[in-house]
């Protein structure tokens, strides 16, 4: 696929920076000299839900017909996505129906509950949500907000890449937790010719990792404290994008995450999840190196437990 022909372009993901403005937070782009003489860490768990994702999720909201909003919204999610399309629909008065699974955050599922969305939790797992997504989009005709596929979601998601270039001019690395692949790839159209784009998964849920290797996305089972980087495989527009703008993509172990984990709490004072901790978990493995560099703590919508497991384990 040639860079003419990839989903998503710079364009969009400037056009998709009109569409939210005013709408989220500009989160913060903080220094961080514990972490690296040059490291500096992007605040999105500060975003409004506690992730990136409601940038995605407005920028998709914004394109749909009144013949579409009538029908309602679809989703599926581990967690954070849900809490978003839950909260955009909310905002715009819209019905939304969101597939999570069983062993999904307890929290997650009763934020978004709480958010005004319908959860429906019939799959055990997020090979068989997606199963279930494709039931209900047949019987309901309800409109489906992608949580990492949808092109308008990656250019929602790549403006954390426009607000990263704009707030620390000169950065080399932007290091990028990844599940699906739409933070990465939207990241990665923003910020291409002027940064390094290096994508983090967990060793247990590797789908970017997987198919990149193999050509093609690939079914994994994935198997990580850091649920929200749980996907059981990558998208294609992602896997399009990141084959084309993303330099690398590195692999850290459950230990690391749980290190990262710490470093952002007792350093960084960030009360992030274990997927937000995914780029600093990688940084202070020395899998990446790269200068001026910056990680995206991409969330920090954890339970109370987890959060005092990890931070009580050595």
């Amino acid at each position: 696929m040639s860079i003419e022909s990839l989903p998503v372009s710079r364009d969009d993901v400037e056009r998709a920076a009109k569409v939210i403005a005013g709408r989220l937070h500009r989160t913060p782009t903080l220094s961080c000299r514990t972490l690296a003489p040059e490291a500096f860490l992007k605040a999105e768990l500060l975003q409004r839900t506690g992730s990136f994702k409601p940038r995605g999720v407005l920028t998709k909201l914004a394109s749909l017909t009144s013949e579409e909003k009538e029908r309602g919204v679809i989703a599926i999610s581990a967690g954070n996505h849900a809490q978003a399309v839950a909260w955009g629909a909310a905002q715009q008065g819209l019905d939304a129906l969101v597939v999570m699974y069983r062993s999904a955050s307890e929290t997650k599922i009763a934020a978004t509950r709480e958010y005004g969305a319908v959860v429906d939790l019939e799959a055990a797992d997020p090979a068989e949500a997606f199963e279930r997504l494709d039931e209900l989009l047949d019987e309901t005709g309800r409109t489906l907000v992608h949580p990492f596929d949808d092109p308008l979601t990656i250019a929602g998601q790549g403006t954390v890449g426009l607000e990263i270039l704009e707030d620390l001019p000169g950065v080399e690395t932007i290091v990028v937790p990844v599940g699906g692949g739409g933070l990465v790839a939207g990241i990665a159209v923003a910020a291409a010719g002027r940064a390094k784009v290096v994508g983090v998964e967990p060793e247990g849920s590797a789908a970017l990792h997987s198919a990149l290797a193999a050509g093609e996305p690939v079914d994994v089972t994935p198997t990580s404290i850091a649920d929200g980087l749980n996907a059981p495989h990558a998208g294609r527009n992602a896997l399009a994008i990141a084959r084309q703008h993303v330099q690398e993509v590195v692999l850290v172990s459950e230990q690391e995450i749980e290190e990262g984990f710490r470093f952002l709490y007792e350093r960084a004072k960030l009360a992030c999840e274990p997927a937000g901790a995914a780029a600093v978990a990688a940084v202070l493995a020395g899998k990446v190196e790269g200068g001026r560099t910056i990680c995206v703590v991409s969330g920090g919508n954890v339970a109370a437990e987890t959060a005092a497991g990890i931070l009580a384990s050595r």
